[in-house]
């Protein structure tokens, strides 16, 4: 029974910078607000790089993800929305009154009056090395990630794919690592234009383009050498190494959400100028929604999420105002104002 459910205004799906930032403006929007996150922490796809350093979110100097997370966390924790971890949402039905019951796979329902998916691209999952016996070094020196810089200190890396995290960390690792090999299947690199550059104009042994074909060991426990091929000549090397990280990207995995129609696309759904999918009521903001000027940055999740937030107020509010106040401006602010100490 929905009357025995307590009723929301909005209930954001997803805990990363998107969905954190959009529970905040929920708040300075006066919604009652919940957050359901399928880990057992918030902090999103951010979780994987705790120590990968941000420098493009404005007004923020550059700044470690595990320090960003934590900070995103606690403004969204500012009007003290319910936060549920642990949970996928696996079930979405309309009432008849126009809210939405939506129900984890553990069995527990939701009421909401509107949802935001903050999902990003869904459920990750790492596309791993596809090279023979690769899965036996996952437990001694081969990374699919990088949660410690110190790891890879005097240490000769190589690190296999060419996204923007591939070479964030070859930046990242070249002053403290004895060398850094990156080896890619292209001669073009994602990531922007300037860290490219970094990496190319550094010490850092950039191979394309070539890929990695084989592991082998000296003592049966860790990788002492690999195999890489060109791919155009095929002519094969092979390089003495102590550690390699592979960064060759996620599979998506949206689920249920497929069921839902809003027309999700391989990434991302298509959204309307508000963040509005094709479900009257469901909104999204960051990784996961597509429209002509989206900016694939933390600080465009942030703009989607406020654009999500105001439209659903509006959704559930229809006499509500389109835009909600700036801070300095904003009511609810004037008593966490005084707290500080500050007088306006």
């Amino acid at each position: 029974m929905t009357n025995q459910l307590e009723l929301y205004d909005t209930t954001i799906i997803g805990g990363g910078p998107a969905g954190l930032f959009a529970a905040f403006y929920a708040g300075m929007r006066d919604m009652k607000t919940k957050i359901i996150e399928a880990q057992e922490q918030l902090g999103g796809k951010l979780l994987r790089y705790p120590e990968k350093m941000i420098w493009d979110v404005g007004g923020v100097t550059p700044i470690r993800c595990e320090k960003l997370i934590k900070q995103l966390i606690e403004q969204a924790k500012t009007f003290d929305p319910t936060i549920v971890l642990g949970q996928v949402i696996v079930g979405l039905e309309k009432q008849e009154d126009g809210t939405f019951i939506l129900t984890s796979e553990n069995g527990e329902r939701h009421h909401t009056k509107s949802i935001i998916l903050g999902v990003g691209y869904g459920i990750l999952k790492l596309a791993k090395l596809e090279v023979e016996g690769a899965d036996r070094y996952e437990v001694s020196n081969l990374y699919y990630t990088v949660q410690e810089m110190e790891v890879f200190r005097g240490k000769h890396v190589l690190i296999s794919g060419g996204g923007d995290s591939a070479v964030d960390w070859a930046n990242e690792l070249e002053p403290i690592a004895a060398s850094v090999t990156v080896v890619h299947r292209r001669d073009s690199f994602g990531g922007l234009e300037r860290n490219v550059l970094r990496m190319k104009e550094s010490s850092v042994n950039v191979r394309t383009p070539y890929a990695l074909v084989g592991l082998s060991s000296e003592d049966g426990s860790k990788i002492s050498t690999v195999t890489i091929k060109h791919l155009e000549t095929e002519a094969t090397e092979q390089l003495q190494v102590d550690a390699v990280i592979v960064n060759h990207g996620f599979r998506s995995d949206f689920g249920p959400l497929r069921d839902w129609g809003l027309n999700i696309g391989e990434w991302e759904v298509p959204v309307g100028p508000g963040m509005d999918t094709a479900v009257p009521g469901i909104y999204a903001a960051g990784d996961f929604v597509t429209y002509v000027s989206k900016v694939k940055l933390i600080a465009g999740a942030f703009n989607d999420a406020v654009l999500a937030v105001n439209n659903a107020k509006v959704f559930c509010d229809p006499e509500a105002p389109r835009y909600g106040y700036v801070s300095s401006h904003n009511e609810r602010f004037k008593e966490k104002n005084k707290a500080l100490g500050v007088e306006l």
